[in-house]
């Protein structure tokens, strides 16, 4: 899905990281030991020991896994769903999208019609509450989800009824009430039933964060709020969403970040900028990656290959291939060794 898979730097801000559901359980890390993939904690000590191809963050208690196909494991390391899925997705709202079939035969899709596989969805005891039968398949937000159905997108609820018929060349997930909505090559939004609150008429159009939106228009990205009224006229480059009162914005190819009055606050001189998450902000100069204060001030020197953004206290970064989680203060707290 196009517009629900937006990079970081539109500031729908990846979680690599979250809290087990239950009260007070500990934040886990996924980590690479000698290519096997387990977790740590936050103070760097392997918890589940390195076992799995690969392995997600936690989402409501669980964590997606590969061991040759798709599972999912609790805080413990216990897997509790097997390894059956070709794709699985975090848990969202109680739910989980997986994929079942490549583009073969499935118990669902018996003569493998459509040739890439179907999307359903799974409760925490791994069992099918929306059987597989979407071409494709976004998380839950609010109550529904984006599916693919017949080459149009709609929304379904948990019940896996269709909410909003499929209509759309492209859907995104809701945030604060509304989706962006894609309809005759332009970008609109609609509300939870189904109305369209804005019409479509953007090039591309972005998630809402603090009551504002970005958008393209004529070339150019600004910014609407929830009635559609342009509040930061098209002038950027690109944007990112807003989170405590700034956005990312690239003018004259640098990156600075905005105020919701389209001004300034810090000057756009970054190669690439993030969306704040827990206060920083990773941006890059040059070919490397650092981490800024809501002032502008470096935090942590560039010198990353890749990162992602502060969440539960650490952030995810890449050195020479080797991943590793460093503190608030730029410190280590896990490097993956050679």
């Amino acid at each position: 899905m196009k517009i629900s898979k937006l990079l970081m730097r539109l500031g729908v801000v990846v979680i690599f990281v979250a809290l087990a559901a239950s009260a007070g359980a500990a934040v886990l890390y996924p980590v690479v030991v000698n290519g096997r993939w387990g977790y740590a904690n936050k103070a760097g000590e392997i918890v589940t020991n390195p076992q799995f191809d690969r392995a997600g963050s936690f989402s409501e208690g669980l964590a997606d896994v590969r061991i040759g196909r798709w599972g999912y494991v609790d805080v413990s390391g216990k897997v509790v769903i097997s390894p059956q899925f070709d794709k699985a997705a975090a848990f969202s709202d109680g739910l989980a999208a997986v994929r079942l079939g490549s583009g073969g035969p499935t118990p669902f899709n018996p003569f493998g019609v459509g040739g890439g596989g179907r999307y359903g969805y799974i409760n925490s005891e791994g069992k099918y509450v929306v059987n597989p039968q979407f071409d494709d398949a976004g998380t839950f937000a609010g109550g529904l989800a984006a599916v693919k159905l017949g080459g149009h997108w709609g929304f379904i609820d948990k019940t896996g009824k269709m909410v909003i018929n499929p209509q759309f060349d492209d859907a995104g997930a809701f945030s604060e009430g509304l989706a962006a909505v894609k309809m005759a090559g332009k970008f609109g939004y609609t509300d939870t039933s189904g109305k369209t609150v804005i019409n479509p008429q953007f090039e591309k159009a972005q998630p809402f964060s603090e009551g504002l939106a970005g958008i393209r228009s004529g070339g150019h990205w600004g910014f609407v709020d929830k009635t559609g009224k342009i509040t930061i006229n098209a002038q950027f480059e690109d944007v990112g969403s807003f989170v405590n009162g700034l956005a990312p914005a690239r003018l004259n190819k640098r990156w600075g970040y905005v105020d919701k009055a389209g001004k300034f606050v810090i000057n756009a001189q970054f190669n690439e900028a993030t969306a704040f998450a827990e206060n920083l902000a990773a941006v890059r100069s040059a070919k490397q990656w650092g981490f800024i204060d809501k002032t502008g001030k470096s935090v942590i020197n560039p010198q990353f290959d890749e990162v992602k953004p502060f969440s539960q206290g650490l952030a995810q970064v890449t050195v020479g291939g080797r991943i590793g989680y460093i503190d608030p203060a730029g410190k280590f707290v896990w490097k993956t060794s050679k």
